[in-house]
């Protein structure tokens, strides 16, 4: 039930950042304000949720992981009220950056205390569970969002979460443990200023890449400014000493953990770039409503949940390298008709190859989070996780970033090709996911519990 608690709330925080991407004509015209503008409702966002991300490990630390959890789900239930009643669009952005501050605890967290909730004990079936949230909220959320954007109110993508989020709120304060830190622990001290330098790192950086498509040289001053930041951030954070970090990347040194986040980064690169082109491709191409284009999407969705059933086991059987590659090959390979395809391509073939497509990227998060967390401590949990985080999410902005980028470049030949041109991409970034996945542990994962794992301690 511990881990129902976390699902419910991780599921209801996915599908609502990801819902919002398809209303961002429908609140242009609604409040009355330019694209530019609106399309910091997502952009804001994200950029909060990279900022909270590096905080969860001290929250976590200083409060617990269940008054954590649960004040994280507050705010996160409380900012979805507020951007429903938003009277205008600056006050729409101001509740979403408060909204994705929510988001960013809540991800890390979710990870975090599964595995506390399974005592260290890290399956393929564990990790199975705890993706569930991210691997179906980019493919439900579209279909969810553009029902309600077709037959409701835009505020209702915010309002839709709200029971769930007291389901969750409810499961937490009944079911997750009460870990009370000890009297060092609430006197755990932040890293202001690793905080200082990671926080807009990871903004800048993700800034620069969602801009790129339209700003061009112009998102290259952001982007280069959080590399210099993550760099200075780095040095530093590979020589602390006494204390705890913002975020301790020297367990990177570890094969399990460094490999895994690897593979994590490109694992969100080839997920979001396809992802981002689909509804598109639907919408643009082909001529579909935001509600068809939602629904055409389903079978992948069936694809992703089916192989969850499924994944662990071969995992433990295979390895979590094998698995890996073969789910990465298998998304790849799924994703060349839409490369080949057009506007009178049959809705019945690449409804099949959706649901092929779906089956690879909903088995290849689950090989590398199974692997992540073998010789860590259970001290270190918080900061593997947040290394993984910070890896995935930088990866989804980077693969968007990329596949935008080609799409935009090509649209002055036919709207065909220049999707043809973009899908062919995302197969390339999807194939070279597998380099990294060589990297990976070749057995199947183990549940070690050390005492403590963290290099040159």
């Amino acid at each position: 039930m511990a881990l129902l608690a976390l699902l419910v709330g991780g599921i209801a925080a996915i599908l609502d950042s990801t819902m919002v991407t398809l209303a961002i004509h429908t609140l242009t015209v609604e409040l009355h304000s330019g694209t530019g503008t609106i399309q910091w409702v997502t952009t804001g966002f994200l950029l909060a949720m990279a900022v909270a991300i590096p905080v969860t490990g001290w929250a976590e630390r200083r409060w617990g992981g269940k008054q954590a959890w649960m004040a994280a789900l507050t705010l996160f239930v409380l900012a979805s009220v507020l951007c429903a009643v938003a009277w205008n669009d600056v006050a729409l952005i101001g509740f979403r950056v408060l909204q994705g501050f929510g988001a960013g605890l809540i991800f890390p967290l979710m990870q975090t205390l599964a595995v506390r909730a399974a005592g260290g004990q890290v399956s393929s079936r564990l990790m199975a569970s705890v993706t569930l949230p991210i691997a179906l909220g980019p493919i439900l959320g579209p279909v969810l969002g553009g029902i309600i954007l077709h037959w409701l109110s835009w505020r209702w993508l915010f309002l839709v979460n709200v029971p769930l989020i007291a389901v969750g709120l409810l499961l937490a304060w009944r079911f997750l443990p009460a870990d009370r830190p000890g009297p060092a622990a609430r006197r755990s001290r932040l890293d202001v200023t690793g905080l200082a330098l990671l926080a807009p790192a990871l903004a800048g950086i993700l800034l620069g890449l969602s801009q790129l498509p339209d700003e061009g040289a112009g998102a290259l001053v952001p982007l280069l400014a959080g590399v210099a930041l993550l760099a200075v951030f780095i040095i530093r954070a590979a020589q602390y000493g006494a204390g705890q970090p913002i975020v301790d990347i020297r367990l990177l040194r570890l094969r399990s953990l460094g490999s895994a986040s690897a593979v994590l980064f490109t694992a969100g690169a080839a997920m979001y770039a396809a992802m981002f082109l689909l509804p598109l491709y639907f919408q643009q191409l082909r001529g579909d409503s935001v509600l068809e284009a939602g629904l055409l999407l389903i079978p992948q969705g069936v694809g992703a949940l089916a192989a969850r059933f499924v994944v662990g086991g071969l995992v433990d059987r295979y390895g979590a390298r094998a698995m890996t590659i073969a789910s990465f090959l298998l998304a790849a390979v799924a994703t060349v008709p839409f490369a080949l395809a057009g506007p009178g391509t049959s809705l019945w073939w690449l409804s099949i190859v959706l649901l092929i497509r779906g089956v690879g990227i909903g088995a290849v998060l689950i090989p590398p989070m199974s692997v992540a967390y073998t010789g860590i401590a259970p001290g270190d949990i918080p900061h593997a996780t947040m290394n993984t985080r910070i890896a995935q999410q930088v990866g989804a902005s980077f693969g968007t970033a990329i596949v935008a980028v080609a799409l935009q470049a090509t649209l002055g030949a036919t709207t065909t090709d220049a999707f043809r041109g973009a899908f062919w991409w995302a197969i390339a970034i999807t194939v070279l996911a597998v380099i990294p996945a060589l990297l990976l542990p070749a057995d199947r994962p183990t549940n070690t519990r050390p005492e403590s794992a963290r290099p040159g301690r």
